[in-house]
């Protein structure tokens, strides 16, 4: 794993205070109830129990709504992005201006192999043949290990995107990571999404204007026709739905 800027050095709590803290927030903020916090107030709750050394954001660079929202209350954080080499150029154009335009600290997080390196090693196309191992080696490992200098990571699922995640929580304690997992903006919808970009004037990617409401890898990303699954375009005829990040 290489990132662009050092990870911060902060001082980690143990596994079973987080667990402790993570409980009993998810309470505090009335998850799944008809007085669920809002994703400012989700947010103020973690910058009342974590410093900004702590705390990381997960951004696929589709949108800049979380790191804008997250760093409202929490200036300067950690924004992580998982460059696996197969971006869209418009995705590269979202994190370039992510990290001039937001008060955030842009973190580059690159698999152990380039693009060339893993061809040499499992053969050309992974995708196409093996995307389980490929997003493992390129999103899921990386991650984990990027991770480690953190009490918690935020993420942008919404209940909404798909089955898988119609019962993500506000927090919860990542036990495959080892950290609190935050999603403020588990509530919102679509629109919910694009009408804060529109307000708050926050970058978004232009493949978000040409029917790709979810975006991930060139290679195994596709365009949705309207009124279809938003993440339909998420390995097209494939049965995989998700990259393993977030089960």
């Amino acid at each position: 794993m290489t990132v662009s800027l050092a990870p911060r050095a902060a001082v980690l709590r143990s596994h079973d205070e987080l667990r402790l803290l993570a409980a009993a927030g998810n309470i505090e903020l009335g998850n799944g109830t008809e007085h669920e916090a809002s994703a400012t107030q989700v947010v103020a709750w973690v910058a009342a129990n974590f410093s900004v050394d702590a705390a990381a954001i997960a951004c696929s660079m589709a949108d800049a709504v979380l790191p804008h929202v997250v760093a409202a209350a929490l200036p300067g954080v950690d924004v992580l992005f998982l460059d696996t080499g197969y971006h869209f150029p418009e995705t590269y154009a979202t994190r370039t201006e992510v990290a001039h335009t937001l008060e955030v600290r842009l973190v580059d997080v690159l698999p152990e192999q380039t693009v060339a390196q893993q061809d040499a090693a499992f053969g050309a196309e992974l995708f196409a043949r093996n995307p389980e191992q490929c997003c493992a080696l390129r999103k899921v490992a990386p991650l984990k290990d990027a991770l480690t200098g953190y009490e918690l990571w935020f993420t942008g699922v919404r209940r909404e995107e798909a089955p898988t995640r119609a019962s993500t929580p506000l927090v919860t304690w990542d036990e495959r990571n080892g950290l609190v997992k935050v999603n403020p903006l588990a509530a919102w919808t679509f629109d919910d999404l694009l009408d804060y970009a529109g307000t708050h004037e926050v970058p978004v990617n232009l493949l978000m204007s040409e029917g790709y409401p979810s975006i991930g890898c060139q290679p195994c990303t596709k365009p949705v026709a309207p009124g279809e699954d938003p993440r339909s375009g998420r390995w097209a005829g494939l049965s995989k739905t998700e990259c393993g990040l977030h089960l």
